[in-house]
């Protein structure tokens, strides 16, 4: 590795992210050539995390745009103040002013503009790390208006017209694959995919989060994690907050090996869902786990 990639490297280490070579790699080049970066995975294997630990190695502010059915540009854009343009009105018209013309214009200016995430992040004046989390839960329709920001870092407004970006915001979308996403959206974007983490791995994020962990401790609970996410008996596979979870209640209760009394009293910190516990408590796999 370069140096400036080294320097990345220490950057990340120092928020406590774990990380491997690949994902190193793929996000120094897309910061180098400004490309945004998709991020594909499974519910809860750390993508956001990313770009929370972006922001922090690069020292930038994080601005988040969280999708979900239904978002459409005065959510994630702009919006104008409707209330003070009102305001505005009623006071031009208990005055003597009469240029209705350029008091129109007028109300269509920055002093009546509430920006959201994608418009504050192009304004901004220094650059800033932006999120797009869970672009697949948007509508196709909300994906093909992202197209100007992620191809040339600009927005249009029928008011104001095209704006550009101030600085490049270092752009992280993230995807869970409960749709497909359009070719036109991946063409702009770097991507990486990010699996669950092997159970070394998981060891290592356990001790960077929770500093002074039992350490056999941390490895039970890994490789009873892996089980947990390899068994058709559980729906809902269990994310690494959970497994952090799942970890910090056992040393609460002052536990210090995963036995099969300790795994059933706490299993609800691991698994949310009623028919994935009942299912794992009456998997033989799981018992040999404890044998």
């Amino acid at each position: 590795m370069n140096m400036e990639m080294e320097n990345l490297k220490k950057q990340l280490g120092s928020q406590n992210y774990i990380h491997d070579d690949e994902l190193v790699v793929t996000l120094f080049v897309s910061l180098k050539l400004g490309r945004p970066l998709l991020i594909e995975g499974a519910a809860g294997v750390g993508k956001t995390e990313v770009a929370k630990a972006m922001a922090g190695a690069l020292e930038r502010p994080l601005v988040r745009l969280q999708c979900y059915e239904g978002l459409d540009e005065t959510k994630a854009l702009y919006e104008w103040n409707y209330q003070k343009q009102l305001l505005s009105i009623q006071v031009h018209m208990n005055s003597e002013q009469n240029n209705p013309e350029a008091f129109t214009h007028s109300l269509f200016g920055d002093e009546y503009l509430l920006e959201r995430p994608l418009l504050r992040s192009i304004r901004s004046h220094e650059p800033v790390v932006l999120l797009i989390d869970e672009i697949d839960k948007a509508d196709e329709e909300f994906e093909a208006f992202l197209l100007e920001l992620l191809s040339d870092f600009q927005v249009s407004i029928p008011e104001l017209g095209t704006i550009t970006a101030k600085t490049r915001p270092f752009v992280v979308l993230t995807s869970n694959n409960t749709r497909p996403l359009s070719d036109a959206l991946k063409r702009r974007c770097a991507y990486l995919y990010i699996g669950y983490p092997t159970v070394e791995k998981e060891v290592k994020i356990i001790g960077a989060r929770l500093p002074g962990v039992n350490d056999a401790l941390a490895l039970q609970v890994a490789e009873a994690v892996r089980y947990l996410r390899s068994s058709e008996a559980v729906v809902k596979k269990p994310s690494i907050a959970e497994t952090l979870d799942w970890i910090s209640a056992l040393e609460t209760l002052g536990i210090s090996e995963l036995d099969r009394k300790a795994a059933a009293n706490t299993i609800g910190f691991v698994l949310k869902n009623n028919e994935d516990i009942e299912g794992i408590l009456d998997d033989d796999g799981f018992d040999r786990l404890f044998d």
